[in-house]
């Protein structure tokens, strides 16, 4: 016991250590703020639940909820309080709730201050407890009557508590009207979780610790969801803090005319954007980096936002690209996402699991446009596709992202401006000539070495992309209307064509 004291207290929920650096430190006194719904008395549980796992005594004290509700929300989690938590409350069991008892009842809000701290007092020195969790705050803020009195009785307890071996954490629901800050300076560390409400969507919670006082730990914002289990939490990703060494290699597409125009293919550890109105092949350029990675014995993983999967499956497969197969096989992840349940940090560590744990050396995130739906702060947006892009590269994964802009001729506009966080930018237009509606390609950016300048046709076949020769007679793809104006030789032929695109 001695030894496991020695260290930091973990919360029993990893990607909050991962933010605390560790969990809590021992023997001091941490506030968790919130307000109703949140996750307080969860992430409570959670951290009692850890200490008894290690043989830890443990105490919970409710001031609000009975025994019975604190053990009904934990078997809605799946936990099971056992011995080793113990449970104190100050209002009344139901059982007691008769005629002949009602005098003897103490309910929280009619004890004075005084009587209640020395209940809080003798059922600690009753059970002797390494963590300690008193919910809440508001309850006794409400006894104490006045700011004063209020940082009166919390330094009472702090320093009763300093005498101990135990780590306490002291929930607040901010329910009142006048929300005094007292505690903030009294106690060791403060954590503060918030729930938003988008204008469609469930709901998005997120934390942030405020204080730690002479400790390191993870600032800024980190979102986190409550489901069947407890909470977890997605620490903010920092890309800085995520390096493996590997080999820069260049590696082809499969298609030697594709990877003529990118200068010979795309370098490991970068990352292509495909740009280009709706319909014109972004994501069946995707996977035939899929398919590459496949064939080179490598594994994928793929993020679907705009596509159901058995369609997806559907219009590959008639391309000849079997990705349902290659899913069955376990060679690729594959996964449809919704952007209305989905927060950022949450599908970073999707990401994130997806290269650590499965070993994906290709991503492919499908599309941009889905992503932004996700998080409606542009701003936001770039910095977190920043940092995830630069954690991919960092541990040696290709990933490709597409963006579908607005329009489909003419001046078309993207929702959101990403073109300088790829290392490639793959441009996709219509244009037309002879009578027909055409498809072009060009590479209009590679940061890690040349590239073909001119633009080739391609079409979209039964046995998947094909591409054609340069046009040299081509112009004005920059502006939004492409216009050949050369002869009809260089032309793709089109009886092959199925009509199928993405």
């Amino acid at each position: 016991m001695d030894q496991v004291l020695s260290k930091k207290a973990e919360t029993g929920i990893e990607g909050l250590d991962d933010v605390l650096f560790g969990g809590f430190t021992r023997r001091h006194v941490f506030l968790l703020e919130g307000s109703p719904g949140t996750g307080k008395t969860t992430i409570a549980l959670q951290f009692l639940l850890e200490g008894a796992d290690l043989g830890e005594s443990c105490l919970y004290i409710s001031l609000s909820e009975t025994e019975e509700e604190l053990r009904d929300s934990a078997a809605s989690h799946g936990m099971e309080l056992g011995d080793g938590i113990k449970i104190f409350e100050l209002v009344p069991p139901e059982s007691l709730l008769d005629a002949d008892q009602q005098q003897s009842l103490l309910y929280s809000s009619d004890l004075e201050l005084g009587e209640t701290t020395k209940l809080i007092f003798e059922a600690f020195e009753r059970i002797k407890p390494q963590r300690v969790v008193i919910d809440s705050l508001s309850e006794i803020r409400l006894l104490a009557q006045s700011s004063l009195r209020y940082r009166r009785q919390i330094l009472a307890l702090k320093h009763f508590f300093a005498r101990s071996d135990a780590t306490v954490l002291l929930l607040d629901d901010m329910t009142s009207d006048n929300l005094d800050k007292t505690v903030h300076s009294v106690v060791h560390g403060v954590i503060h979780l918030e729930q938003l409400a988008p204008d469609y969507g469930s709901e998005r919670r997120r934390l942030r610790v405020i204080k730690y006082r002479g400790q390191s730990f993870r600032g800024g914002y980190h979102d986190f969801v409550i489901k069947t289990g407890g909470v977890a939490v997605f620490p903010r990703l920092r890309a800085i803090e995520h390096k493996t060494g590997f080999e820069r290699t260049t590696l082809s597409s499969g298609i030697k005319e594709f990877d003529d125009l990118l200068g010979g293919g795309i370098e490991r550890g970068s990352s292509t954007l495909l740009i280009g109105p709706a319909g014109t092949g972004k994501s069946l350029f995707t996977l035939q980096f899929v398919d590459a990675a496949v064939k080179r014995g490598e594994k994928a993983a793929v993020f679907i936002f705009d596509e159901e999967l058995g369609l997806l499956f559907s219009r590959t497969r008639s391309m000849g690209i079997d990705l349902e197969k290659m899913h069955d096989d376990r060679l690729i992840h594959i996964e449809q996402l919704d952007a209305a349940e989905l927060s950022p940090g949450e599908f970073a560590q999707r990401v994130r699991d997806r290269v650590a744990s499965y070993d994906a050396k290709t991503v492919v995130i499908d599309s941009i446009n889905g992503y932004q739906a996700s998080m409606p702060e542009e701003n936001a947006l770039i910095l977190h596709m920043h940092e995830l892009l630069q954690y991919l590269n960092r541990q040696g994964a290709n990933t490709f992202l597409t963006v579908a802009q607005h329009g489909l001729v003419g001046d078309m506009k993207s929702p959101v401006d990403v073109t300088y966080l790829a290392d490639s930018v793959v441009l996709l237009r219509y244009f037309e000539a002879l009578g027909k509606v055409r498809r072009a390609v060009s590479v209009i950016k590679k940061r890690t070495g040349r590239h073909e300048e001119t633009i080739r046709e391609f079409h979209i076949t039964n046995e998947g992309l094909t591409l054609g020769e340069p046009l040299s007679g081509f112009q004005g793809v920059l502006r939004g209307v492409p216009t050949f104006i050369g002869e009809r030789q260089p032309l793709l032929e089109n009886s092959d064509e199925d009509g199928h695109h993405s």
